[in-house]
């Protein structure tokens, strides 16, 4: 489960950060709305946007052998759109001034996509551990140092043991 409150934490201490982020957003990267502090932006057309992105975005990773997505940014003539990857469920979109240090929002973006990642990765159960082997003591001993002739009859193994000399 989602902790929503933890998340818009996360994106206002973002924003405290890097105070040209005019807007911040958490969305699953099916284009729903984890959290958002986008004042004056409509989030749901946002994060529908952002999955779309996406998907392109993905796929020219992969054409052009340059590995998984990690981020992508949109300069406008009047600032930047900037998409992080979120661990494998979600996605981080920061909207910033055109006067933001592009290395800061890099370094606070990333930051908060690792974190945000975390906080929607779905919880691992953890796996019982499996039980041992059921064997019978000496019976499974013995069968496994046995091996049959062509015949099918089970022959003991020799040791390599010098005869002992006769008196």
């Amino acid at each position: 489960m989602v902790d929503k409150g933890e998340l818009l934490a996360e994106l206002q201490r973002l924003r405290v950060r890097v105070p040209q982020v005019t807007g911040a957003l958490a969305a699953s990267v099916d284009g729903l709305v984890l959290a958002q502090d986008t004042p004056g932006i409509e989030p749901e057309g946002v994060a529908a946007l952002t999955a779309t992105a996406l998907g392109v975005a993905q796929r020219l990773a992969d054409a052009t052998a340059q590995g998984a997505f990690r981020e992508l940014l949109v300069r406008g003539a009047d600032g930047y759109i900037a998409t992080y990857a979120a661990g494998d469920t979600a996605v981080l979109t920061l909207l910033a001034q055109d006067r933001v240090n592009v290395g800061r929002l890099h370094l606070e973006g990333r930051r908060s996509g690792t974190r945000i990642g975390e906080l929607t990765a779905p919880a691992e159960e953890e796996a019982p551990p499996e039980p041992a082997p059921r064997t019978r003591g000496r019976a499974r001993a013995r069968t496994a140092s046995t091996t049959t002739t062509e015949t099918g009859l089970p022959v003991r193994p020799t040791t390599n043991v010098p005869p002992q000399p006769t008196r």
